[in-house]
């Protein structure tokens, strides 16, 4: 031992322990152990780990298991975490033992050294308060960390339905702002049907919404608490009250709706409703990712793309070519939606590798499941501000692409029929003139009847164009 450091003992022997460390020697042993990825808990476990921690010390006061005098030390130490103090000392890598034993411990060893000094102890001693008698009264890192999962999401609920609400608003406001731009629909990137582009900005709000909905409604199992199982789901060790009062202490901390688990070796068993809530982040980020895709593919050019919107310029675009701009908020919500996927898919496997009793995989799904949601709520945040809010419409292009349109014979088909219609279609297009032109020089419609079949605003709503029902032979 020395100055620097402190001499520890566990069941494998002892360690010399950073003599400034709240960590001690369980959480030293999983740093050796695992110099892996040089990522450390996110905020969102490390919060949900120490409230669980708090709740069961008032649990035990209230019960009178435990010394008030240690349960108030332990409350206090977790109180300075969760207000942001001694982030430093929680140092175990993502990946790590099964089950999330060193996270557990981890936090077990910073509130019981941080609880003996505000008893007027020494760290390292873990006297009067012990990470394991004391912190971890009547737990397992078997209930623990499951749990601990289930309330981190809950707690960053609130952060990514914000996020992807603003986004949504605005992309509505832009659906209203473009409601008269009238553009060229495409379908397999062909020409198709006119559409206005305040209804293609609308339509990605509504996509957004759904999606969000589907994110919040798997969340609801998320609040079905499996504490108090203990070991195998079974209980040992906890007293029948236990379960109920944590479920009280827990909802009042972190602010959000939970339940007591009526069966809790099935939560202990499954990370079923975790995996299906990370499914939902995925496809949340499948439509996310398909509509940066989508406004990246409006803005191309500006020469020799569609140039249908224009985006905020953020950052000059190319190191090579002056005056380059590129789509880079889009850009960077696609890669964000990406590393979604395969967090979902780390997930997926991680979920179905549980054997029996336990799922020895969950440090890496309570990480990818919170990963997914900071970088989405992050993401959106960042898309609505930096980009869709300032989205503008070059409505000169959209109508010059959609007065090219090929597909405008469409509406021709319920007057001359489909057939007439196609050959009018690869006519305009071998010519290179415009469907309106054509229909005119060929007279395949009366001339007060042509502007009224190819109204391009009327074709942007459900009916029939012209207002009547042809037979098909005209023409």
């Amino acid at each position: 031992m020395s100055d620097n450091t402190r001499t520890e003992k566990d069941p494998l022997g002892t360690l010399e322990v950073p003599a400034d460390a709240l960590y001690g020697v369980q959480t030293l042993r999983a740093v050796q152990n695992f110099p892996i990825s040089g990522l450390r808990p996110l905020p969102a476990f490390i919060d949900a780990t120490v409230r669980i921690k708090r709740a069961a010390a008032l649990t035990h006061r209230e019960t009178g298991r435990l010394d008030p005098k240690i349960a108030d030390a332990i409350v206090k130490a977790a109180d300075e975490v969760l207000a942001g103090k001694h982030r430093e000392h929680f140092v175990v890598d993502v990946y790590q033992a099964g089950a999330g034993t060193s996270h557990n411990m981890n936090v077990n060893e910073v509130l019981a050294n941080r609880a003996n000094e505000i008893l007027g102890g020494k760290r390292g001693a873990y006297s009067p308060v012990h990470p394991n008698d004391h912190v971890n009264m009547a737990q397992s890192t078997n209930d623990v960390i499951p749990t601990a999962i289930r309330l981190a999401c809950l707690s960053e609920l609130g952060g990514l339905e914000k996020a992807f609400e603003g986004l949504a608003k605005e992309f509505g406001k832009k659906g209203k702002e473009f409601d008269e731009v009238l553009k060229s629909g495409r379908t397999h990137l062909q020409d198709a049907m006119p559409i206005r582009l305040g209804q293609e900005l609308d339509a990605y709000a509504g996509s957004l919404r759904r999606g969000l909905k589907r994110v919040v409604e798997a969340a609801d199992y998320l609040r079905d608490l499996g504490i108090g199982g203990s070991a195998v789901g079974t209980g040992v060790n906890v007293e029948p009250e236990y379960p109920k009062l944590m479920v009280k202490h827990l909802r009042e901390s972190a602010k959000v709706e939970l339940r007591e688990g009526k069966d809790r070796i099935q939560l202990m068993q499954s990370m079923g409703d975790v995996a299906g809530f990370s499914s939902q982040l995925r496809v949340l980020a499948l439509d996310l990712s398909k509509i940066a895709s989508d406004l990246r593919l409006l803005a191309s050019g500006p020469r020799t793309g569609l140039d249908e919107i224009r985006l905020p310029a953020v950052q000059p675009g190319s190191s090579i070519m002056p005056g380059k701009v590129n789509p880079s908020i889009p850009e960077m919500v696609n890669q964000v939606c990406f590393q979604v996927f395969g967090n979902d898919a780390c997930v997926s496997v991680a979920a179905e590798h549980g054997q029996l009793e336990l799922n020895v995989m969950m440090p890496v799904i309570a990480h990818n499941v919170l990963f997914s949601m900071m970088i989405l709520r992050n993401s959106a945040r960042v898309f609505a501000e930096k980009t869709v809010k300032g989205i503008e419409a070059n409505d000169e292009q959209c109508r010059y692409w959609l007065e090219r349109s090929a597909a405008l014979a469409t509406a021709l088909a319920p007057q001359i029929g489909y057939a007439r219609a196609a050959e009018i279609s690869k006519q305009s297009v071998k010519e290179n003139v415009l469907i309106r032109d054509l229909v005119k020089r060929e007279k395949v419609l009366p001339d007060k009847e042509i502007d009224e079949v190819l109204d391009l605003r009327k074709m942007t709503e459900i009916g029939v164009p012209g207002g009547k029902h042809g037979g098909g032979s005209a023409g």
